[in-house]
């Protein structure tokens, strides 16, 4: 059994501690009476739910919901034949295992319903993991997820590794009121939710008390919830509490919870936002992995103007409310919409807007506003950040642009040619962020000026100002810790978020001075970053005021690892801030398990070999170093820590 103890200033982090904490009872809220209540008196608005995407994205195997052919059916990928087939009415399917070999599972779950199903089948009692061969429900066939992929079953990535765990990556965002329940010691999962899919309780709230409410129960002030009974309510006037509620589960993000967060939690309370980083989004902030869509969205002058979701989507069916361009027309037209006054009033769906034939691909606003990419090999997203075409930009920062995503037999400088033509007023061909992020992402500290300018930007959307402060994280000194210490009372949650990371430029006692009061943050994300930063900084200077919000802000840290422990790369995390805490035994551990969980993690087993270096222990980093080779053959990381020990012949 492993075990490990992490110092964490004020408190330790154990197994037996995740354990405690993740089996702790939730708070006193209203329970779950499911969706099937609801529509008791909610019948037209359960209808539409029904059909949607949120009701099927999680259901049980049954004739109805498994759209694939299990009639003994087989899929070969790169010499793994995979058999499907049915028997004793049960789905199963013959495929590689844990070890490699070929195993029988039963059909557990379907997770979707169109473009495509996937399956999910209990590796072992509780753990359920989603297959990568998935079924292609416009050509009724089977695919692979990823074709490329040659994965042995030891690699995290293969389907039974921890990044395909249903538990852990998938179930909270497919389910209602859900509750990981791991327990790290051996391992294990004992989820459960009040129901699968994303029911009617998943948005608006346990419902107990609301039906107490509709039956004459009035909702008392001190229990917290709307007067009809809830735990979220959404008001006109408050488009923000909607946008979070649906941003939880449409947004690339790190959880800090191990369960769902009750309905009208707010996001930075539940979550840390992914923002515009390389590898996730392209230089100009347009969708480049899956990153879903609140991220684009919170770029767009749409939201910096208070559209909500539910402007261009039915809340229940998930549908748009209006289709093809007439769903825009709503407002870009030359009646406007009152509710947003700033609009030019002018006519958008005609060839001398567009420049394409009416009714058309190239005349639909979404080819030029909202490009598409394709994710899971079918399933089209389109980027929500309803983006102005900038062909200009591709041919001076390589980022993509709506123009050449249709005509692919054209180049970038055609395309910027052609909209310098047909619009040569070019007042919206001025600056962009991503000038500046394609050259900061290369050398940041040769452009700290430039993002630091973006960073207090405030006309700029606000993720592109936080992604500007964390680009910055690496060479922060002296003085941009003092020049970007009034964002750390600025009023939006990422902002101050992200200036905490480039306090660690300042002097230790300004250090603690500047993020004392961040301890006491509403908002989690705050919390947990001013608590992290300060992990082995002295604490002179910290007043005695501060010591308990400070200890509070602590476990809210610790909490947020422990709701992670089935993540690999909360170990890394765990075993850095050990090491900050000169405890070299308990960040060994934790690398430890951070390749257990995940033997493909070069940086975890480059830790390993240098903790027992630096402890004189040249055989243990030989063996180290061996095991790892074993399990990264090709890591050029690896072949160099090992000629570099056999370099050093130490005994």
């Amino acid at each position: 059994m492993i075990r490990f103890i992490c110092l964490l200033a004020l408190g330790t982090i154990t197994l037996g501690g995740f354990a405690a904490f993740l089996s702790s009872s939730r708070a006193d809220v209203p329970s779950y009476v499911g969706s099937q209540t609801c529509s008791t008196c909610h019948q037209p608005q359960s209808d539409d739910w029904s059909r949607s995407h949120h009701a099927l994205a999680w259901t049980a195997p049954s004739a109805e919901n498994v759209l694939a052919d299990f009639d003994d059916t087989v899929f070969e990928h790169h010499g793994v034949t995979h058999r499907f087939t049915q028997r004793d009415g049960g789905y199963f399917m013959e495929t590689d295992g844990p070890d490699g070999a070929l195993v029988q599972y039963r059909l557990k779950g379907v997770a979707g319903i169109t473009p495509l199903q996937q399956y999910l089948f209990e590796t072992e009692p509780g753990r359920l993991q989603s297959h990568d061969v998935a079924w292609d429900v416009t050509q009724t066939c089977w695919y692979h997820l990823y074709p490329e992929q040659d994965l042995a079953a030891s690699d995290g990535m293969h389907w039974t590794g921890p990044y395909k765990n249903w538990n852990s990556r998938c179930a909270e965002c497919h389910a209602t009121g859900f509750e990981k329940r791991y327990t790290p010691i051996d391992r294990t999962y004992e989820s459960r939710q009040a129901e699968i899919g994303v029911g009617c309780e998943a948005c608006h709230g346990p419902g107990s008390t609301h039906l107490a409410w509709a039956a004459g129960t009035p909702v008392m002030a001190e229990q917290n919830l709307t007067d009809t009974g809830f735990t979220a309510g959404f008001t006109a006037a408050n488009p923000e509490a909607e946008i979070q509620q649906c941003a939880g589960c449409h947004s690339r993000r790190e959880p800090l919870l191990a369960q769902s967060p009750l309905p009208g939690t707010p996001y930075h309370d539940s979550y840390r936002l992914a923002l515009l980083r390389e590898g996730l989004y392209h230089t100009d902030g347009s969708i480049l992995e899956e990153v879903y869509v609140y991220g684009s969205f919170l770029q767009s002058k749409m939201y910096a103007n208070g559209v909500r979701c539910t402007d261009c989507h039915n809340p229940h069916s998930g549908e748009r409310r209006v289709a093809g361009n007439g769903l825009c027309t709503q407002c870009h037209s030359e009646a406007g919409n009152a509710r947003f006054p700033s609009l030019p009033l002018a006519s958008y769906d005609t060839p001398d807007h567009h420049f394409h034939k009416a009714g058309s691909d190239g005349a639909q606003c979404v080819s030029c506003h909202m490009i598409e990419r394709d994710y899971m090999q079918i399933d089209g997203r389109r980027d929500h950040s309803f983006r102005i075409p900038r062909p200009d930009l591709s041919v001076e920062t390589g980022s993509p642009n709506a123009c050449t995503d249709c005509h692919v037999d054209r180049d970038a400088a055609w395309a910027a040619a052609e909209i310098g033509v047909r619009y040569p007023e070019g007042a919206r061909r001025g600056p962009h962020f991503s000038q500046v992020f394609a050259a900061g992402r290369l050398f940041p500290s040769d452009n700290r000026d430039e993002l630091m300018e973006i960073a207090e930007d405030t006309s700029a959307a606000v993720i592109v100002r936080a992604t500007a402060l964390e680009m910055l994280r690496g060479v922060t000194d002296e003085a941009l810790a003092e020049r970007s210490a009034a964002l750390l009372a600025n009023s939006n949650a990422l902002i101050r978020e992200n200036a905490i990371g480039l306090q660690r430029g300042a002097a230790p006692a300004d250090q603690v001075r500047r993020l004392a009061p961040l301890l006491e943050d509403p908002l989690r994300s705050v919390r947990v970053s001013a608590a992290r930063a300060l992990i082995g900084v002295p604490p002179t200077g910290l007043a005695e005021a501060s010591f308990d919000p400070y200890r509070a802000a602590m476990s809210d840290f610790r909490s947020s690892l422990s709701s992670k422990a089935d993540f690999p790369e909360a170990h890394l995390v765990l075993g850095g801030t050990a090491l900050v805490m000169r405890n070299p035994s308990a960040a060994e551990a934790a690398f430890r398990e951070a390749v257990t969980l995940d033997p493909q993690l070069e940086e975890a087993w480059s830790m390993i070999v240098q903790i027992r270096t630096a402890i004189g222990d040249w055989e243990g980093a030989r063996d180290a170093v061996t095991e790892a080779r074993e399990h990264n053959p090709s890591s050029l990381l690896l072949i160099q820590l090992e000629l570099g020990l056999r370099s050093s012949n130490r005994e």
